[in-house]
């Protein structure tokens, strides 16, 4: 029953209460114009039914039409890892790979973030939450659209605010920009940190851009590796001098 119909039927009995009443001479006090006026106001049906786990807030985004990346995708790429995870990676949105399996991160920058995740911090990647900006692949993996981040953040900061995590880890460009609305400039800015919703916020390279500049490749991956250093320090997970 609704808060509406309950409501309605509440009316009904006390009316039919008052009725029974006035039909025994009892007589009722006037109501006064301003106490007519009175009107029920049930509780935001929103907030009543805000999803409090990741299942939850996956059903509530369901087969998800709100933009255009709805007519491309094959799969809708929610993310995955642990709901209570210390450490959230999240990138600016799936590609081909990730749009076929509908999962985060599996083609081969999934491999070298696998690798910076369980070789590097030494955690097994289960361990970590792992998800992008947008939730569905932008055709030919261009940079997704105002419209489409806009309808895709609110379920990443619910994602967020489920998870709770100690530090954010933004991969490329795009994430830190959108998460933290200003222009980004990731080969002046990573390593540098930021925050979001109070949260500890590091940039770093998108994994596909080292991937990409296999000429500079030792230098990023390098880079990438100090700005690890920093999460795991925050963390208070142990930096062995062997590792990078």
């Amino acid at each position: 029953m609704t808060y509406a119909s309950e409501f309605r039927q509440i009316i009904s009995q006390t009316k039919k209460i008052l009725d029974a009443e006035k039909d025994s001479g009892i007589e009722l006090p006037p109501i006064r114009a301003d106490e007519a006026k009175i009107e029920y106001t049930p509780p935001s049906v929103a907030a009543a039914q805000a999803p409090s786990t990741l299942a939850d807030l996956r059903s509530d985004l369901g087969d998800c039409t709100r933009c255009k990346l709805c007519k491309e995708r094959k799969n809708i790429v929610f993310g995955e890892g642990a709901e209570n995870a210390r450490l959230m990676f999240i990138g600016e949105g799936p590609g081909m790979d990730e749009d076929i399996a509908g999962r985060p991160f599996v083609g081969k920058a999934g491999e070298l973030l696998t690798s910076i995740i369980e070789n590097g911090i030494k955690i097994k990647r289960e361990e970590v939450y792992i998800c992008n900006i947008v939730k569905c692949r932008p055709p030919g993996n261009r940079d997704p659209e105002k419209e489409e981040v806009n309808s895709c953040i609110p379920f990443l900061k619910k994602q967020i605010e489920i998870i709770k995590p100690g530090v954010i880890c933004t991969l490329g460009r795009i994430a830190a920009r959108e998460l933290l609305q200003r222009d980004f400039k990731i080969t002046m800015e990573r390593g540098r940190w930021q925050t979001y919703l109070n949260i500890p916020l590091m940039p770093t390279y998108h994994p596909t851009y080292i991937l990409r500049n296999p000429g500079n490749e030792r230098k990023l991956k390098g880079e990438v590796w100090q700005d690890i250093q920093k999460i795991m320090s925050l963390l208070g997970i142990e930096v062995k001098k062997n590792d990078g």
